[in-house]
Formats: C-alpha cells, structure tokens, sequence
C-alpha cells in the first residue's frame, strides 16, 4: 500500500475559541506538496494536527505510514551527542559492543537488522553537508542551521513514510538551503512542506492553498501556481465589473418602473376624481393596478438584491492584497552621497574589513556568507549595538537596524506605541496615518505588539523603524524573510521598491535578493568581507 495521509471532518480551535478548522477534509498522496497561505491561516497548526503533537476537537487523521515531522522552531538539548540527536545511540553502543567480543542477546536484539546504522548515518549527515560534524560531538558545539540539518537527517534515518517540514529553510544559509533542496527533490515518499522559500516551492509537484479553513489544490510547482491565481484573479476582477454594471442596470430598471408607477398612479386619481366611470369599476381597476404595481416592483427589487448577492459573491472572489507603501519623507539618498565608510574594521567575532568599504548614494548591498560567518555581528556593529575590536565604522546619515529576533517592539505596547516610542514628537493623527500606509488601519493600530502574528509583527517592527524620527537614510535588515508567508514576502518587496534610502540586508533568500534591486554583493568568508557575484557563489560541493 502506497504512503498517503488523510484529514476527514477535522476541527480545531484554540483555548480562548479562535477556531481554526471546522470541518476541513484533506489528503495527501505520494509526491511533495507545497502548503501556502497567509500567516495565521494555520498552516504549522496543520502540520502539527497531522502529525499528532496536537489533539483536534472533532474528526480523525489517519496515515499509512510513519510520519515524521520537522517543526519550525527546532530545538536540540545542547547536552545531547550527536549520534543521540540522530536516534541512533543506542543501536552504535549496541554495534560497538559486539564488535568487541560482547555477545549479550540484548545487544543484539537492539541493533536488529540495523548492522550498517553506523555508516548510514555518516552518509545521511555528508548528503546534507555535516560531513565534518563526528557523531561523538555535542549539539551545542554545531550552528543554528547545522541543528535544523541534524534534525533532518534524524528523520532521513528513521526512513519515514511521510514527512511534514515547517520552514526548513529558516535560519538555513544559502549554502545548506541546496543541500536542504537535494534531499527534498529525492525524497521518495509522501512530503509536505510549508515555506516560504520559493526556490524550495518550485520543487513541489502540487500547491495546496490554505484559506479561509480551506485547502484548495493547484497542480504544478509554486511559479505554475502564481500564473493560475493571477488568471483566477482576472477573472475574478472581470466578473465584479460585470456584476457592478448589473447592479447599475437593475438600479435604473427598478426607477423608470417606480417613476411610471408613479405616472400610472397619478392618472388613475385623475380618472377617481373626476368620476368619469362607475365607482365599482373604478376600484376594480385601482386594485388590479396595486397588484400589478406591487408585483412589478418586488420582481424589479428581486431582481436588483440578486444582481447585489452576485456582486458581493464576485468581490469575495477578489483577494484583498494591499501593499505597504513607504513614500516617506526625507528617506531619500542622492546618488554619490557618502553614506557609510568602514576603514579597517574587526568585529567582535574577528572578521574583517581590510581597507577602506565605501556606501554611496541609494546602493543596495546584499550580504552573504555561510551560517556562523559574522554576519550579524557586522550588521550590530554598524548600527553601534557593538564596538569594533580595531578600525572605525562612520555612519554619514540616520540609519536604523532591524534584527532577526524582531526585538524592537515592546510586546506590551500597541502598535501605535510602540511607533510613538521612535517618534515622540509626532501626533497621534500623524502617527495612524502614516501606520496605514503598513495596513494597520483603525483598529489595528491598537492591537498589543505581543498579539501579533509573525507577518504583522515584522510590519509593526518595519514601521516603527521606518517611520522614526529622524528617517533612516539608511536601513539595516537581517534575515527579514525567516518567518515571513509569500503574501508578506511580497509586501516587504514592494515597501523596499519604494524605499529611497540605501540598504544593506543580510540573507540567503537568492530570489528575494534579486527582486529588490541588489546593487552590490558582499562575501563574509573566512573572516574577510569581499566583494562577489550571485553567479560567483556557486553550487557547494
């Protein structure tokens, strides 16, 4: 029997009543799916219903297969030896004790069939580029994006039936991404993955959209997906105007009706007063005129509500997807205008910038580097969270840093506090006016930092930062896309089309590099920042 994992009457709702599915009916097969949707759609909460670490209200999840399930946020105990992490120590110590002449039956009986658990491992772990990580070493002693792989290559050896990936590539370097890409592209059984990270989506056979509590299926990879919705949302568009000149045709229909029942009505009071035919004739015609006015009118107003069901049928049709606008005063940069010099730099971490890194004008620089390079620590060191061991950094403008953790925010504040906190001499009419432009509009601008959903939250950080005062000329971003749904994504794209100033980001995101206009690419290698190419970066061997 082939893999398959299926959702039937599924509900599910949270401890304070926000319902998230009511009745959702899903199954998937063999091959990869791509999972979308907007942030809080319930897409990680759907990954964790299927794999059993959440219990639904109603309905069942039935799998042929084992499930294995990488989640977001993985977390490893530091403490852990990396054959422990893997799953595998208690069969390697088994191995190991044979080998050496102890033939106890529980040994045994713990390495089963499992005699070459030992080498698959070692080749599980160069697959995903761990080659030099010893299975005797700590998970404390590996990065951030090393532990993601490490928990991949755990689920790899348990040879799953089914795997469900939160957002892999999180934290991941570009570098790892490929060798994240290689292992989806050739995994052989039922996979499911929500990400961001469209390179990874193309690699899906199918798109399942999660929206409204709802799974709707498109065939073909991300990019095939996007051409469906932008000719689903024509269409969509083209049957609102359709739908809005019905309503205008039924509107005047029902008034030229009224206006000559109001004619009708006038003539036939002519024809009462001046008593022109017998009384009983008379009211059996004013009475065979109400029926008839009266029927006239509720087929014209029937026909004008339905002409209105389908109008608001048709714009539900339509997605709503504002954009962030960053028209901002006084974010602008010259061209040629000095912007940031760097003359000499070591970070705190050791890496360096040998001689003289001049940023002029509106440039936009990209930098890249393998997990643990020093990244972070540059951006931190340029915003001045962290001094130089040597060297000097000068900032010629006003420049703001947004961190990965999104820490900016006070989580006990509102959104429009926490705006008020960078800007304090701007009104509070100024300050909601400029936070429509980043869609927290009315309401909105109230809701608690701590409230927010991941998308939201890197907004309510984007225009706390952006509408401060003085404006940043300047815009320091790490990692912005960790965490961010494809909608949210493309809202950061266009708020960074608009922005002005000069721009430096720390990311691995290759299409989301390119599609906000990279002027300059900058290597962290070795501890030395060079300058290089996106085609210069290569496929790591």
């Amino acid at each position: 029997m082939s893999a398959s994992l299926t959702a039937h009457s599924l509900s599910f709702a949270w401890p304070d009543g926000t319902a998230v599915f009511d009745g959702l009916d899903v199954s998937f097969g063999p091959g990869r799916t791509g999972l979308v949707g907007v942030n809080g759609s319930g897409k990680s909460t759907l990954l964790r219903l299927l794999a059993g670490q959440l219990v639904p209200a109603d309905g069942t999840v039935r799998a042929a297969g084992e499930i294995g399930h990488l989640p977001q946020n993985v977390t490893l105990d530091t403490g852990l030896r990396v054959d422990q992490a893997l799953g595998i120590a208690g069969r390697r110590a088994a191995l190991h004790a044979i080998e050496a002449g102890d033939v106890a039956e529980e040994h045994f009986e713990t390495v089963g069939d499992d005699w070459d658990v030992e080498e698959r491992a070692l080749v599980t772990l160069g697959e995903l580029g761990l080659g030099h990580i010893g299975l005797d070493r700590t998970v404390g002693e590996v990065s951030g994006g090393e532990s993601v792989l490490l928990r991949l290559a755990a689920l790899l050896l348990r040879r799953p039936d089914v795997l469900l990936l939160d957002e892999p590539t999180n934290n991941l370097d570009l570098y790892a991404r490929r060798r994240l890409y290689q292992a989806v592209a050739s995994w052989p059984g039922v996979l499911v993955v929500v990400s961001h990270d469209r390179e990874l989506l193309d690699l899906a056979d199918q798109i399942a959209e999660l929206r409204s509590g709802e799974v709707t299926w498109y065939g073909g990879n991300f990019s095939a997906y996007e051409e469906a919705l932008a000719v689903e949302q024509e269409a969509a568009e083209r049957m609102v105007r359709v739908a809005e000149a019905d309503v205008r045709k039924q509107q005047r229909e029902l008034s030229d009706a009224q206006v000559k029942l109001a004619r009708r009505k006038r003539y036939g009071q002519k024809m009462w007063d001046a008593k022109r035919e017998p009384k009983i004739v008379m009211g059996a015609r004013k009475r065979a005129a109400q029926e008839s006015a009266g029927k006239h009118r509720i087929m014209h107003q029937e026909r004008l509500a339905e002409a209105r069901e389908r109008l608001d049928e048709a714009v539900e049709a339509v997605r709503d997807d504002d954009e962030i606008r960053v028209e901002l005063p006084y974010t602008a940069v010259p061209p040629g205008r000095q912007v940031l010099t760097l003359e000499n730099l070591e970070t705190a971490c050791h890496a360096r910038v040998e001689g003289i890194l001049d940023l002029r004008g509106p440039e936009r620089i990209a930098l890249v580097g393998r997990n643990g390079s020093g990244k972070t620590t540059l951006l931190r060191t340029v915003a001045g969270e962290l001094a130089p061991l040597a060297g000097t950094v000068t900032a010629h403008v006003p420049l703001r840093f947004l961190p990965q953790r999104l820490d900016v925010l006070d989580d006990t504040l509102s959104v429009a506090e926490n705006v008020a906190r960078f800007a304090p001499g701007a009104t509070n009419n100024r300050i909601r006016a400029r936070l429509a432009r980043f869609l927290f509009r009315g309401a909105r601008a109230d809701q608690k930092a701590a409230t927010l959903s991941g998308g939201e939250r890197f907004r309510a950080a984007l225009a706390a930062l952006m509408l401060a005062e003085p404006a940043p000329q300047l815009l320091l971003l790490d990692e912005p896309t960790n965490n961010l749904d494809m909608a949210s994504v493309r809202q950061l794209t266009t708020a960074l089309e608009s922005y002005e100033g000069a721009l430096i980001v720390a990311g691995h995101d290759l299409p989301f590099l390119e599609s906000i206009g990279i002027t300059r690419w900058l290597l962290m290698e070795g501890g030395v920042l060079t300058e290089t190419t996106p085609e210069a970066l290569g496929d790591p061997a």
